[in-house]
């Protein structure tokens, strides 16, 4: 009788055997689970954030060419030659109506917008200038250009909104001029004239 029991105990248990199997199933979920919920960083990749736009706009299907021209404290540029410096980006350039035919299924589409765009994505302490400069007429009329300058982070507020009138080809006006302190707070706006241009 005691030689059965020891062939009982040396058996083995099909519901253990059952229930080790499940619990390293589970183990092993638990581990895909976890590297599921924490993937790998992806290296050098920085999303683009603003934290102030730079706006300007002229009317609809205007067909002059106005170039955007922003200078940081560094004396960093941007305009339509040079679209990176420092933090700054132009991110559209506009040229009037050239360039703003679209082909949609198989017909011309004109985009009438004439807009360009500049995105400061950090912020510089100092003084920063916003110019508009009439590049090319193709109609010898003046254009009235409007400028905003909107911070965006932590909420959209505006900085600046105002109109700047080009009478000629060749003309440039400072729109606005605005300093930031180092937390991007601004702290003097203004409209005194400074020349970024360069003749080219």
């Amino acid at each position: 009788m005691a030689v059965l029991r020891a062939r009982r105990f040396d058996e083995i248990d099909p519901f253990s055997d059952l229930l080790f199997n499940t619990l390293l199933i589970f183990v092993m979920l638990f581990a895909v689970a976890l590297i599921a919920m924490n993937p790998k960083a992806k290296s050098g990749v920085i999303d683009a954030k603003a934290e102030f736009i730079i706006t300007v706009t002229w009317a609809d299907l205007n067909p002059n060419d106005i170039d955007t021209w922003v200078e940081d404290p560094a004396g960093n540029r941007v305009w339509f030659r040079q679209r990176e410096g420092g933090l700054m980006h132009l991110d559209r350039d506009d040229r009037g109506v050239a360039n703003d035919t679209l082909v949609i299924n198989g017909q011309q589409v004109v985009n009438p917008l004439n807009q360009e765009v500049v995105t400061v994505r950090g912020y510089a302490p100092g003084e920063y200038t916003v110019n508009v400069f009439y590049y090319e007429s193709k109609n010898g009329e003046p254009v009235p250009v409007n400028v905003s300058v909107v911070k965006v982070n932590p909420r959209a507020e505006v900085v600046f909104y105002g109109t700047v009138n080009l009478a000629r080809k060749g003309d440039e006006a400072t729109a606005v001029r605005f300093n930031l302190d180092r937390e991007g707070g601004v702290t003097s706006v203004n409209t005194l004239t400074k020349t970024l241009v360069e003749r080219i």
